[in-house]
């Protein structure tokens, strides 16, 4: 780095810090790449997940010999977030990236990322139609595309066969039978657990980001909104809010069909073993219960109130800003990220819904069974408000997890969580957005 630091480069250093990391948090990122090198591809993938994109990313390098790839797997959630901000903010950034379309609100306004060419997205067929319009409409800030959806993922209904099955759950063809409504639900909830569950529903919902998904769906299913479309005043519903937290408070406190202590790993544990009738959580956990042989099958959540919407997020694909791109390594960036769209069959064997129509549309896809049953999602989700403070692994999201926590534990009245879950979105709406 040069020997001095001059007043831009101080503050687009913080903005990217509180970016990265939330209020008042700090670290230190990456330098990018300069002319010459290999084209550079940061994600943020273990696992499974991890195992299949290193596998696109081979099946590339062997269809494209003549384009150097270097990709690198930093650690999910505030560590990447934080190198991100802080290599885009220096414009000496990676050529391509992989970035939650919930976290663009904060990335795209602040100068973090480069907009696609329209012309080369032309080019490459790579148009609205061959998305899904709501994420589509999620990728763009001021009329231009600024990131590519690799995916959709939803929140999901997990049921084990086996126990809804003794407990007259299904239907001739071996599915659910359809739910509606709070009654309903909940009823299929103690039935599975007289069926010889220990546990009707498991979920996690423990003091993290879960108990916001599971908020945010029962409340955009009553249409309810959080802030005004510039995210500057909190617009929160009351009634609605409390409607939603009665029925999680009503699920895992006041029915006895649910434990309200669950962290990720339990819940999906009880599920997999077969202690639990259902489980509430995103489809990414499918490939868990396939390789235990645990007895299930999924279904989209169901419209408990008003509409289907759901929790959801989804993986796109960024051009982080460079300082000196060059149109010939950005088209090639540009065609590394069609390949993976085309190629993302491959991913949606993780349970991701692929957001490329072609893909999402093909028999192919059509015959991953459970992977392809809740397809209809994509259509219904509902990523975090689009603020600079929210989206994955946010501020946002770990504030209303502290509080909505606590209702599911029994430890907060639904009433008392809400002047609590306001305060916080106050804090943070009143916390001025860093600027580059």
């Amino acid at each position: 780095m040069d020997g001095h630091l001059d007043r831009r480069r101080f503050l687009q250093g913080t903005a990217a810090l509180a970016l990265g990391l939330g209020v008042g948090a700090s670290a230190c990122g990456p330098q990018g790449a300069a002319e010459g090198t290999p084209l550079k591809f940061w994600n943020l993938f273990t696992g499974g997940d991890g195992a299949r994109m290193m596998e696109l990313v081979t099946a590339f390098q062997q269809a494209r010999p003549e384009v150097s790839l270097q990709a690198t797997t930093l650690s999910w959630g505030t560590p990447y977030y934080t190198k991100l901000a802080m290599a885009a903010a220096g414009g000496r950034s990676p050529d391509v990236a992989v970035l939650h379309l919930s976290r663009l609100a904060g990335y795209a306004p602040a100068g973090l990322l480069d907009p696609y060419d329209p012309a080369l997205l032309a080019e490459f067929g790579l148009t609205a139609s061959a998305f899904p319009a709501a994420a589509w409409q999620r990728a763009q800030h001021q009329g231009l595309v600024y990131a590519l959806p690799l995916d959709t993922h939803p929140l999901v209904l997990f049921y084990n066969t086996e126990i809804c099955g003794k407990a007259g759950l299904l239907g001739p063809d071996g599915r659910l039978l359809p739910l509606r409504g709070e009654a309903a639900l909940l009823d299929a909830f103690r039935r599975a657990k007289q069926a010889g569950a220990q546990q009707g529903v498991v979920m996690a919902v423990s003091a993290d980001i879960n108990p916001w998904r599971l908020f945010w769906t029962l409340y955009r299913q009553q249409g309810g909104e959080l802030f005004d479309p510039a995210a500057t005043r909190l617009v929160l519903d009351e009634a609605k809010a409390l409607r939603a937290l009665k029925f999680l408070r009503a699920i895992t406190v006041e029915s006895g069909v649910a434990r309200g202590d669950l962290n990720n790993n339990a819940a999906v544990a009880m599920f997999g073993s077969g202690q639990a009738g259902f489980f509430w959580n995103g489809e990414w956990e499918m490939p868990t219960f396939v390789e235990q042989n645990t007895p299930f099958d999924v279904i989209p959540f169901p419209a408990i109130y008003d509409t289907a919407g759901v929790h959801g997020d989804a993986h796109a694909l960024v051009l982080p800003h460079r300082a000196d791109r060059d149109p010939a390594r950005t088209r090639a960036a540009v065609d590394f990220v069609r390949f993976l769209l085309q190629h993302s069959l491959t991913w949606a064997k993780g349970g991701h819904i692929p957001a490329y129509r072609p893909v999402a549309t093909s028999p192919e896809y059509a015959q991953l069974g459970p992977a392809s049953r809740y397809a209809a999602a994509a259509d219904s989700l509902e990523l975090d408000p689009p603020c600079w403070f929210g989206g994955a692994a946010s501020e946002l999201q770990n504030r209303a997890g502290a509080v909505f926590s606590q209702v599911c534990a029994g430890g907060l009245t639904p009433e008392a969580a809400i002047p609590e879950f306001t305060s916080a979105m106050r804090t943070l709406l009143a916390t001025p957005r860093p600027q580059l």
